[in-house]
């Protein structure tokens, strides 16, 4: 997306989906670019690249609203569930807000891009912690709301795209986030389902077996990296402590009620505060009944999945929202 951006010094067309019926559950994030012969990334796996790439050029002149549908045939074949429509929004990026999302992109560092519904101005956030600002919406007042909703959407670790309303005015906003890397310390059959869950995930996979090690790969941590710990051997608390003194990523610890209750004393007695504590998810997982490793690994990865997101789990046929945002 926006590959060939970086070094350019002309704004690009882009088209963003700003709502949608149909189609399954679509992964967010979706953003396609063009200018020229030139063009980046997808919307809906490619199902809708053709009439995206006629918005985003026409947009180069104007911000303007498109309406897509996509037939059952169509869509089954470009890899979606069903078929479905959209409202797309096609809107110019100026040069600016396009190199530093275009170098995001290719840094794999995380990005947002913020807009009102109706395009006329947009706003570009890239870097590790979304600090460094690429054009404006507007107004102070709406360009510190965005900065302090993405930044907060950040905290999720999670790519997601978002329609809300922020300082009085209707936004659609875009949030990037790095693929998650799971760090597992320790080994046996759990990991080996963890390792298999990460690869139907498409996250990254680690597996570590030194306390040395893995406090100094914790301590690194973005908000999107994830720690399970197996490994009971009381060495490997040094990990928790780096992880809860850098304040990010998730913090996972297998283990029965009272291996997580002598954790806990001995991480007081370290000096963690109470309050601290709370972040490390032990005994990590969801009461999903799980008793297999395969079970185990599906029911960690969920709770890892639903703390992104800053869901509750429940079942979907007890919400009366959405599904798939």
């Amino acid at each position: 997306m926006l590959a060939g951006s970086a070094g350019s010094d002309e704004s690009v067309g882009v088209v963003r989906v700003l709502e949608r019926h149909g189609f399954g559950t679509v992964e967010p994030g979706q953003l396609f670019a063009a200018r020229g012969e030139s063009r980046g990334g997808d919307l809906l796996r490619g199902a809708l690249d053709d009439r995206a790439a006629e918005l985003a050029l026409a947009a180069l002149t104007a911000p303007t609203l498109g309406e897509a549908h996509v037939a059952e045939d169509d869509a089954v074949a470009a890899g979606l569930a069903c078929a479905g429509g959209a409202t797309l929004l096609a809107h110019p990026l100026a040069a600016d807000p396009a190199r530093a999302l275009g170098a995001a992109f290719a840094a794999g560092t995380p990005a947002a891009l913020v807009s009102p519904v109706d395009g006329t101005h947009a706003l570009a956030v890239t870097g590790l912690t979304l600090d460094e600002v690429h054009g404006s919406l507007g107004s102070p007042a709406l360009d510190d709301a965005a900065l302090e909703h993405v930044r907060g959407l950040l905290r999720r670790g999670a790519t997601t795209t978002d329609r809300t309303e922020l300082a009085g005015t209707d936004v659609l906003v875009d949030l990037w986030v790095p693929v998650p890397a799971l760090l597992v310390a320790g080994a046996g059959a759990i990991a080996g389902a963890l390792e298999a869950q990460a690869v139907v995930l498409g996250w990254g996979y680690r597996q570590v077996a030194g306390v040395e090690e893995t406090a100094a790969a914790v301590a690194a941590f973005t908000d999107a990296d994830v720690l399970v710990l197996l490994d009971h051997d009381p060495a490997f608390d040094a990990a928790l402590v780096a992880g809860l003194r850098h304040g990010r990523g998730f913090l996972g610890a297998l283990g029965s009620r009272r291996t997580q209750a002598a954790r806990r004393e001995r991480l007081l007695a370290a000096g963690i505060a109470e309050a601290d504590l709370a972040r490390i998810h032990g005994p990590v997982g969801l009461d999903l009944g799980a008793r297999t490793p395969a079970e185990t690994a599906v029911s960690i990865v969920a709770e890892v999945v639903a703390a992104r997101s800053g869901r509750a789990p429940a079942a979907l046929s007890s919400g009366r929202g959405q599904i798939g945002v």
